[in-house]
């Protein structure tokens, strides 16, 4: 990386590559958990709640998400959880292609260090950018792909947003049902990895 590497605990402590994302933050929101998990989990980036704690997913899809990893035997000191940005951007929106290409580097280097067994892409945003290519998350969550972010091939699944089953419920056992596949596929239960059960309604 041009400006600068993470620190020993994979954090970002300085960066103003983004200037909307400089003005909007009130903090960097690194990822949090293990520095040599087996599951990793990336989102989009911070909302008003992770910037104001500093932490990712801690509001109401991080609740969503808690629950879904309790169900699947797993606690939240278990995973590593992170984002493609590690600032808010304004008012929630999306992260634009630059900002996500300014982030990407710190991402990939995060995501080489830990080695995990398998990175699960929490939403739209983040699937498609670690896949290069369009995702219909919906009709895709589930299933399993070979990712290369930075020099270093991972195995991703792709998972919906927790917030989806915030807005739509039908979106629960999809969601419930990917999350406890990751742990399986991570290696971190003693699930069948390669069961579908009803995914494929999605």
């Amino acid at each position: 990386m041009t400006e600068q590497s993470l620190d020993d605990d994979l954090h970002v402590n300085e960066c103003e590559r983004c200037p909307a994302l400089v003005d909007s933050r009130s903090r960097i929101v690194n990822g949090v958990g293990p520095t040599d998990a087996d599951l990793v989990f990336v989102g989009e980036g911070p909302g008003a709640t992770e910037d104001e704690r500093g932490e990712p997913f801690v509001g109401r899809s991080g609740t969503v998400l808690d629950d879904a990893l309790r169900d699947a035997d797993l606690a939240r000191s278990d995973v590593r959880i992170t984002n493609c940005v590690k600032c808010r951007p304004p008012e929630n929106r999306d992260p634009t292609a630059a900002e996500l290409d300014n982030c990407r580097g710190y991402l990939a280097e995060e995501l080489a260090r830990v080695g995990p067994e398998l990175v699960v892409t929490l939403g739209k945003v983040p699937s498609e950018h670690l896949l290069d290519e369009s995702v219909a998350v919906t009709n895709r969550t589930g299933e399993v792909f070979d990712a290369r972010v930075g020099g270093t091939s991972h195995r991703l699944l792709v998972c919906l947003h927790p917030a989806a089953t915030l807005y739509d419920r039908s979106q629960a056992t999809a969601f419930e049902e990917t999350i406890r596949r990751a742990a399986s596929l991570a290696g971190l239960s003693e699930g069948d990895p390669d069961g579908q059960s009803s995914l494929g309604d999605y």
